[in-house]
Protein backbone atom coordinates (compact mmCIF):
# COMPACT_ATOMS: atom_id res chain seq x y z
CA UNK A 1 0.00 0.00 0.00
CA UNK A 2 1.45 3.16 -1.18
CA UNK A 3 2.38 5.92 1.63
CA UNK A 4 -0.95 7.89 2.81
CA UNK A 5 -0.80 11.57 3.23
CA UNK A 6 -3.47 14.65 3.82
CA UNK A 7 -3.85 18.01 1.51
CA UNK A 8 -1.78 19.82 4.07
CA UNK A 9 1.38 17.34 4.13
CA UNK A 10 0.82 17.04 0.36
CA UNK A 11 1.00 21.10 -0.40
CA UNK A 12 3.71 21.69 2.27
CA UNK A 13 5.77 19.49 -0.15
CA UNK A 14 4.94 21.81 -3.18
CA UNK A 15 5.55 24.86 -1.71
CA UNK A 16 8.70 23.35 -0.46
CA UNK A 17 9.96 21.69 -3.36
CA UNK A 18 8.85 24.43 -5.46
CA UNK A 19 11.04 26.93 -3.15
CA UNK A 20 13.98 24.51 -3.88
CA UNK A 21 13.93 24.52 -7.33
CA UNK A 22 13.55 28.07 -7.61
CA UNK A 23 14.74 30.96 -6.15
CA UNK A 24 12.55 33.40 -7.68
CA UNK A 25 9.27 31.51 -5.79
CA UNK A 26 8.35 34.09 -2.66
CA UNK A 27 5.49 33.29 -0.06
CA UNK A 28 3.42 36.04 1.56
CA UNK A 29 0.08 36.45 3.37
CA UNK A 30 -1.29 36.83 6.95
CA UNK A 31 0.20 34.14 9.54
CA UNK A 32 2.33 32.42 7.08
CA UNK A 33 5.38 32.50 8.11
CA UNK A 34 6.97 30.36 11.58
CA UNK A 35 6.77 32.78 14.45
CA UNK A 36 3.21 32.94 13.27
CA UNK A 37 1.91 29.00 12.99
CA UNK A 38 3.30 28.71 9.66
CA UNK A 39 -0.57 29.21 7.99
CA UNK A 40 -4.18 29.15 9.81
CA UNK A 41 -3.74 25.33 9.19
CA UNK A 42 -0.20 24.82 9.26
CA UNK A 43 0.12 24.56 4.94
CA UNK A 44 3.41 26.90 5.29
CA UNK A 45 4.75 25.47 8.28
CA UNK A 46 8.78 25.40 7.92
CA UNK A 47 9.08 27.38 4.57
CA UNK A 48 10.37 30.96 6.58
CA UNK A 49 12.80 28.81 9.00
CA UNK A 50 14.17 26.85 5.74
CA UNK A 51 13.64 30.16 3.20
CA UNK A 52 14.19 33.20 5.17
CA UNK A 53 12.56 36.38 4.20
CA UNK A 54 11.38 34.74 1.40
CA UNK A 55 8.38 33.73 2.89
CA UNK A 56 6.82 36.99 5.17
CA UNK A 57 3.52 37.27 7.25
CA UNK A 58 1.99 40.13 6.22
CA UNK A 59 -0.65 42.45 8.18
CA UNK A 60 -4.30 41.91 7.96
CA UNK A 61 -4.50 44.08 4.27
CA UNK A 62 -5.45 41.94 1.24
CA UNK A 63 -5.51 44.76 -1.04
CA UNK A 64 -1.82 45.68 -0.26
CA UNK A 65 -0.32 42.03 -0.34
CA UNK A 66 -2.25 40.70 -3.25
CA UNK A 67 -0.92 43.93 -5.26
CA UNK A 68 2.66 43.99 -3.78
CA UNK A 69 2.06 40.34 -5.40
CA UNK A 70 1.25 41.58 -8.70
CA UNK A 71 4.03 43.81 -8.77
CA UNK A 72 6.35 41.48 -7.74
CA UNK A 73 5.48 38.74 -10.58
CA UNK A 74 5.59 41.67 -13.17
CA UNK A 75 9.19 42.09 -11.73
CA UNK A 76 10.25 38.61 -12.38
CA UNK A 77 9.25 37.16 -8.79
CA UNK A 78 6.86 33.90 -8.64
CA UNK A 79 4.71 34.87 -5.58
CA UNK A 80 2.28 32.62 -4.33
CA UNK A 81 -0.22 34.51 -1.77
CA UNK A 82 -2.20 32.96 0.82
CA UNK A 83 -5.42 34.35 1.29
CA UNK A 84 -6.76 32.78 4.72
CA UNK A 85 -10.57 32.60 3.79
CA UNK A 86 -11.80 32.45 0.00
CA UNK A 87 -14.84 35.14 1.33
CA UNK A 88 -12.03 37.33 1.46
CA UNK A 89 -11.17 37.75 -2.19
CA UNK A 90 -13.69 40.09 -2.28
CA UNK A 91 -11.47 42.65 -0.13
CA UNK A 92 -8.95 42.35 -3.20
CA UNK A 93 -11.30 41.97 -6.29
CA UNK A 94 -9.37 45.14 -8.30
CA UNK A 95 -6.28 43.39 -8.18
CA UNK A 96 -6.89 40.47 -9.14
CA UNK A 97 -9.23 40.94 -12.04
CA UNK A 98 -8.27 44.56 -12.70
CA UNK A 99 -4.68 44.18 -12.66
CA UNK A 100 -3.28 40.34 -12.41
CA UNK A 101 -6.05 39.19 -14.82
CA UNK A 102 -5.80 41.83 -17.62
CA UNK A 103 -1.83 43.01 -17.60
CA UNK A 104 -0.87 40.69 -20.08
CA UNK A 105 -3.99 41.47 -22.29
CA UNK A 106 -3.15 45.49 -21.63
CA UNK A 107 0.55 45.50 -22.19
CA UNK A 108 0.13 43.53 -25.76
CA UNK A 109 1.55 39.87 -24.49
CA UNK A 110 4.56 41.86 -23.02
CA UNK A 111 4.03 41.25 -19.44
CA UNK A 112 2.73 38.04 -17.92
CA UNK A 113 1.66 37.89 -14.04
CA UNK A 114 3.00 34.43 -13.03
CA UNK A 115 1.32 34.58 -9.50
CA UNK A 116 -0.77 31.71 -7.06
CA UNK A 117 -3.51 32.67 -5.15
CA UNK A 118 -4.27 30.06 -2.76
CA UNK A 119 -7.20 30.16 -0.48
CA UNK A 120 -9.50 27.70 1.58
CA UNK A 121 -13.18 27.39 1.61
CA UNK A 122 -16.59 25.23 2.36
CA UNK A 123 -19.22 24.34 4.21
CA UNK A 124 -19.05 21.98 7.70
CA UNK A 125 -16.90 23.67 10.04
CA UNK A 126 -19.63 26.16 11.13
CA UNK A 127 -17.35 29.05 10.07
CA UNK A 128 -21.03 30.90 9.49
CA UNK A 129 -21.78 33.22 6.06
CA UNK A 130 -18.42 35.12 5.69
CA UNK A 131 -16.17 32.34 5.83
CA UNK A 132 -17.54 29.41 3.75
CA UNK A 133 -18.33 30.14 0.39
CA UNK A 134 -17.02 28.53 -3.17
CA UNK A 135 -17.09 31.64 -5.18
CA UNK A 136 -15.15 29.98 -8.14
CA UNK A 137 -17.56 31.32 -10.68
CA UNK A 138 -16.71 34.80 -10.13
CA UNK A 139 -13.07 34.27 -11.11
CA UNK A 140 -14.17 31.44 -14.39
CA UNK A 141 -15.92 34.60 -15.26
CA UNK A 142 -12.77 36.61 -15.70
CA UNK A 143 -11.00 36.39 -18.87
CA UNK A 144 -6.93 35.83 -17.74
CA UNK A 145 -7.53 33.90 -14.42
CA UNK A 146 -7.17 30.00 -13.97
CA UNK A 147 -9.03 28.58 -11.35
CA UNK A 148 -7.66 25.72 -10.20
CA UNK A 149 -9.55 23.06 -7.55
CA UNK A 150 -7.79 20.05 -6.24
CA UNK A 151 -9.91 16.70 -5.08
CA UNK A 152 -6.91 14.81 -3.39
CA UNK A 153 -3.28 15.28 -2.15
CA UNK A 154 -1.60 13.74 -4.83
CA UNK A 155 -3.26 15.72 -7.34
CA UNK A 156 -3.04 18.73 -4.82
CA UNK A 157 0.92 18.52 -5.01
CA UNK A 158 0.98 18.06 -8.77
CA UNK A 159 -1.26 20.66 -9.45
CA UNK A 160 0.44 23.48 -6.96
CA UNK A 161 3.67 23.04 -9.04
CA UNK A 162 2.07 23.34 -11.95
CA UNK A 163 0.42 26.40 -11.03
CA UNK A 164 3.32 27.94 -9.61
CA UNK A 165 5.50 27.35 -13.28
CA UNK A 166 1.90 28.99 -14.77
CA UNK A 167 2.85 32.27 -16.68
CA UNK A 168 -0.28 33.78 -15.79
CA UNK A 169 -2.14 34.27 -12.65
CA UNK A 170 -3.82 30.98 -10.69
CA UNK A 171 -6.65 30.75 -8.71
CA UNK A 172 -6.28 27.89 -6.23
CA UNK A 173 -8.84 26.79 -4.21
CA UNK A 174 -8.47 24.27 -1.05
CA UNK A 175 -11.24 22.80 0.66
CA UNK A 176 -10.90 23.64 3.99
CA UNK A 177 -13.08 20.19 5.42
CA UNK A 178 -11.02 18.08 3.40
CA UNK A 179 -7.33 19.43 4.46
CA UNK A 180 -7.11 16.30 6.86
CA UNK A 181 -8.54 13.51 4.73
CA UNK A 182 -5.73 11.00 3.67
CA UNK A 183 -4.95 9.64 -0.12
CA UNK A 184 -1.97 8.57 -1.76
CA UNK A 185 1.18 10.47 -1.42
CA UNK A 186 2.30 12.75 -4.14
CA UNK A 187 5.50 11.63 -6.92
CA UNK A 188 7.44 14.45 -5.42
CA UNK A 189 9.15 16.79 -8.18
CA UNK A 190 6.45 15.66 -10.48
CA UNK A 191 3.67 18.09 -11.69
CA UNK A 192 -0.43 17.85 -13.36
CA UNK A 193 -0.93 20.03 -16.09
CA UNK A 194 -3.25 21.95 -15.82
CA UNK A 195 -6.55 22.26 -17.74
CA UNK A 196 -6.55 18.24 -17.92
CA UNK A 197 -9.42 16.27 -15.97
CA UNK A 198 -9.11 12.82 -14.25
CA UNK A 199 -11.39 9.75 -15.23
CA UNK A 200 -11.71 8.64 -11.83
CA UNK A 201 -13.86 5.57 -12.32
CA UNK A 202 -15.08 3.89 -15.60
CA UNK A 203 -18.65 3.63 -16.79
CA UNK A 204 -20.94 3.30 -19.36
CA UNK A 205 -24.48 4.52 -17.82
CA UNK A 206 -24.24 7.72 -16.96
CA UNK A 207 -21.32 10.77 -16.48
CA UNK A 208 -21.20 12.38 -12.84
CA UNK A 209 -18.77 14.95 -13.15
CA UNK A 210 -17.21 16.87 -10.01
CA UNK A 211 -14.63 18.65 -8.44
CA UNK A 212 -12.80 19.35 -5.16
CA UNK A 213 -15.54 18.38 -2.38
CA UNK A 214 -17.86 16.51 -4.91
CA UNK A 215 -15.72 14.36 -6.19
CA UNK A 216 -15.51 12.25 -3.40
CA UNK A 217 -19.37 12.37 -3.14
CA UNK A 218 -19.88 11.32 -6.57
CA UNK A 219 -17.01 8.34 -6.58
CA UNK A 220 -19.01 7.48 -3.19
CA UNK A 221 -22.77 7.59 -5.14
CA UNK A 222 -21.21 5.83 -7.82
CA UNK A 223 -19.66 2.81 -5.93
CA UNK A 224 -23.21 2.34 -4.04
CA UNK A 225 -24.94 1.96 -7.36
CA UNK A 226 -22.41 -0.12 -9.25
CA UNK A 227 -24.14 -2.50 -6.71
CA UNK A 228 -27.44 -2.40 -8.57
CA UNK A 229 -25.72 -3.10 -11.82
CA UNK A 230 -25.98 1.22 -12.64
CA UNK A 231 -22.76 1.56 -14.49
CA UNK A 232 -21.40 5.64 -13.40
CA UNK A 233 -18.42 7.31 -15.19
CA UNK A 234 -16.59 9.45 -12.47
CA UNK A 235 -14.82 12.78 -13.83
CA UNK A 236 -12.78 15.17 -11.92
CA UNK A 237 -12.29 18.34 -13.59
CA UNK A 238 -9.57 19.54 -11.18
CA UNK A 239 -9.25 22.95 -13.60
CA UNK A 240 -12.51 24.97 -13.60
CA UNK A 241 -11.24 27.39 -15.88
CA UNK A 242 -10.06 26.00 -18.68
CA UNK A 243 -12.69 23.06 -18.78
CA UNK A 244 -11.58 20.10 -20.13
CA UNK A 245 -14.17 19.69 -22.31
CA UNK A 246 -12.73 17.07 -24.39
CA UNK A 247 -13.28 14.60 -21.84
CA UNK A 248 -16.28 15.70 -20.65
CA UNK A 249 -17.87 15.30 -24.02
CA UNK A 250 -15.63 12.28 -24.84
CA UNK A 251 -17.66 10.65 -21.47
CA UNK A 252 -21.26 11.69 -22.09
CA UNK A 253 -21.63 10.73 -25.80
CA UNK A 254 -20.76 7.16 -24.65
CA UNK A 255 -23.04 7.58 -21.86
CA UNK A 256 -25.68 10.22 -23.14
CA UNK A 257 -26.22 11.00 -19.29
CA UNK A 258 -24.92 13.38 -17.38
CA UNK A 259 -24.88 15.09 -13.38
CA UNK A 260 -22.84 17.39 -12.54
CA UNK A 261 -22.17 18.47 -8.89
CA UNK A 262 -20.58 21.54 -6.86
CA UNK A 263 -20.40 22.52 -3.63
CA UNK A 264 -21.12 26.19 -4.77
CA UNK A 265 -24.91 27.31 -4.66
CA UNK A 266 -26.48 26.34 -7.81
CA UNK A 267 -27.86 29.25 -9.99
CA UNK A 268 -25.16 30.99 -12.07
CA UNK A 269 -22.38 28.16 -11.26
CA UNK A 270 -20.05 25.91 -12.66
CA UNK A 271 -22.89 23.29 -13.18
CA UNK A 272 -24.67 25.85 -15.27
CA UNK A 273 -21.77 26.52 -18.20
CA UNK A 274 -21.13 22.74 -18.34
CA UNK A 275 -24.52 21.84 -18.67
CA UNK A 276 -24.83 24.61 -21.94
CA UNK A 277 -21.22 23.57 -23.45
CA UNK A 278 -22.82 20.03 -22.73
CA UNK A 279 -26.41 20.52 -24.53
CA UNK A 280 -24.31 23.25 -27.63
CA UNK A 281 -22.43 19.62 -28.34
CA UNK A 282 -24.66 16.96 -27.82
CA UNK A 283 -28.06 17.75 -27.96
CA UNK A 284 -29.27 14.90 -30.32
CA UNK A 285 -26.67 12.28 -28.51
CA UNK A 286 -28.29 13.35 -24.86
CA UNK A 287 -30.90 10.09 -23.37
CA UNK A 288 -31.73 12.28 -20.56
CA UNK A 289 -31.39 16.35 -19.61
CA UNK A 290 -28.11 17.22 -18.19
CA UNK A 291 -28.73 17.53 -14.16
CA UNK A 292 -27.20 19.81 -11.81
CA UNK A 293 -26.74 19.33 -7.85
CA UNK A 294 -25.56 21.79 -5.75
CA UNK A 295 -25.82 23.52 -2.39
CA UNK A 296 -28.71 25.98 -1.88
CA UNK A 297 -29.23 29.07 -3.00
CA UNK A 298 -28.19 31.06 0.50
CA UNK A 299 -25.55 32.41 2.58
CA UNK A 300 -24.21 29.16 4.28
CA UNK A 301 -25.94 28.91 7.91
CA UNK A 302 -23.86 28.71 11.06
CA UNK A 303 -26.09 25.97 12.78
CA UNK A 304 -25.41 22.45 12.21
CA UNK A 305 -28.36 21.23 11.11
CA UNK A 306 -29.05 24.40 8.62
CA UNK A 307 -25.84 24.03 7.08
CA UNK A 308 -26.57 19.89 6.50
CA UNK A 309 -29.68 21.17 5.07
CA UNK A 310 -27.97 23.94 2.82
CA UNK A 311 -25.21 21.42 1.27
CA UNK A 312 -26.71 18.61 -1.02
CA UNK A 313 -26.54 15.33 -0.20
CA UNK A 314 -25.43 12.02 -0.92
CA UNK A 315 -29.40 10.99 -1.58
CA UNK A 316 -29.66 14.37 -4.33
CA UNK A 317 -27.13 12.94 -6.22
CA UNK A 318 -28.53 9.48 -6.59
CA UNK A 319 -31.68 10.62 -6.98
CA UNK A 320 -30.36 12.55 -9.93
CA UNK A 321 -28.94 9.70 -11.50
CA UNK A 322 -32.06 7.90 -11.09
CA UNK A 323 -33.62 10.63 -12.92
CA UNK A 324 -31.27 10.90 -16.24
CA UNK A 325 -32.06 6.26 -16.18
CA UNK A 326 -35.74 6.86 -16.51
Amino acid sequence: MSEQVDMIQSLNWALHDAMEDDSQVIVFGEEVADPEGGGIVGVTKGLSTRYGNRVRSTPISEMAFTGAAVGAAVAGMKPVVEIMLMNFVGVCMDQITNHAAKLRFMSGGQTSVPMVIRTMTGSGMQNGGQHSDFLEAWFCHTPGMKVVMPSSPEDGYGLLRSAIDDPDPVLFVEHFPGYWAKGSAPQRGGSIPLGVARIVKRGADVTLIGYSRSVMDITAVANKLGGEGISCEVIDLRTISPLDMDTVLTSVKKTGRAVVVHEAVKSFGVGAELSTRIYESLYRELKAPVERVASKDAPVPFSKSLEVAFLYSHADIEAAVRRTLD
